[in-house]
């Protein structure tokens, strides 16, 4: 029986650093939002919110995953993210229905918005995330460049916002700035299902998607003097770090030496997908297994 193990460096002196200027940017701007009456600026703001939450629990969990397994958390504590993740969307869909209730009123009776105070916050919008996207973009682990292409996300959204400022400046249009607020909140609702979809797929322990159970099974049954494998399974632990398990039985094998060049070969080809951990059970084939 084999076992093989990857392990990644920490990212989370980044992860830190943009959770408190994300967070510190999300207070500011609920109370611009406020104060400029504008309800795309406080829709953006529950929007980052939700970016707080998802960055203050990929800090935590960097730090957390630093720890190693114990009795009680044998694979260590990596998996805890997929429970920060479904905090993170069900936030982020009770607040986007409450902006998308205030926008639906703010269109049925039309509100005046402070497009110079718009124009400010867009401007800090767009340089605070920005910042942060340009510092999380050097990172090296996935979890730094996903943040990092989210938060460019944000920069284009304070963009819009900016645009309709400018607009505003000239032509005081009532229903630009809670029409805006409806397409970005339903933008991000639409996102955060996908993101939710793809967290419960991990937690039943799907198969990951960038990973071919068959392609596997098909190349482990190609290597000459393997006879067939089963019990095959992957999961993913919190959809980046993947596990794999199987059984492998063997044919024709005269002595120890061809048993260990055997094995030699499986355990080179699973290191092509760079598994966080591998177990793989060696059966010659005089022996009967009951899981086959």
């Amino acid at each position: 029986m084999s076992h093989e193990h990857h392990h990644k460096p920490s990212s989370e002196k980044n992860l830190k650093l943009v959770f408190f200027l994300n967070l510190g940017f999300t207070i500011l701007e609920f109370i611009g939002g406020m104060y400029v009456n504008s309800i795309a600026i406080i829709s953006d703001a529950v929007h980052d919110l939700g970016d707080s939450l998802s960055l203050g629990t990929s800090w935590y969990l960097d730090h957390k995953s630093q720890q190693k397994s114990d009795s009680k958390f044998s694979f260590g504590y990596r998996r805890f993210s997929l429970l920060g993740a479904l905090i993170n969307s069900l936030v982020l869909i009770a607040g986007s229905v409450y902006v998308i209730y205030e926008a639906v009123n703010r269109l049925v009776a039309p509100e005046h918005s402070d497009a110079e105070g718009m124009m400010v916050f867009a401007i800090i919008g767009v340089a605070v995330n920005g910042f942060a996207a340009w510092k999380l973009s050097s990172g090296k682990t996935l979890n730094e460049k996903v943040i990092s292409w989210h938060l460019m996300e944000d920069v284009l959204g304070w963009v819009a916002v900016l645009v309709v400022s400018i607009i505003l400046q000239f032509k005081d249009i009532l229903y630009l700035d809670p029409a805006l607020s409806l397409a970005i909140t339903l933008y991000i609702i639409w996102n955060v299902f996908k993101r939710l979809k793809e967290t419960l797929y991990i937690f039943l322990q799907g198969i990951p998607a960038d990973i071919s159970l068959d392609e596997i099974k098909e190349k482990l049954n190609e290597i000459q003097g393997v006879a067939s494998s089963h019990h095959v399974h992957i999961w993913s632990q919190e959809g980046e770090h993947h596990v794999f398990t199987a059984h492998v039985k063997f044919q024709y094998v005269q002595n120890f030496e061809e048993y260990i060049k055997l094995k030699a070969a499986v355990l080179k080809t699973l290191d092509a997908y760079n598994f966080e951990h591998f177990t793989v059970q060696f059966e010659l084939d005089a022996e009967t297994c009951r899981l086959e």
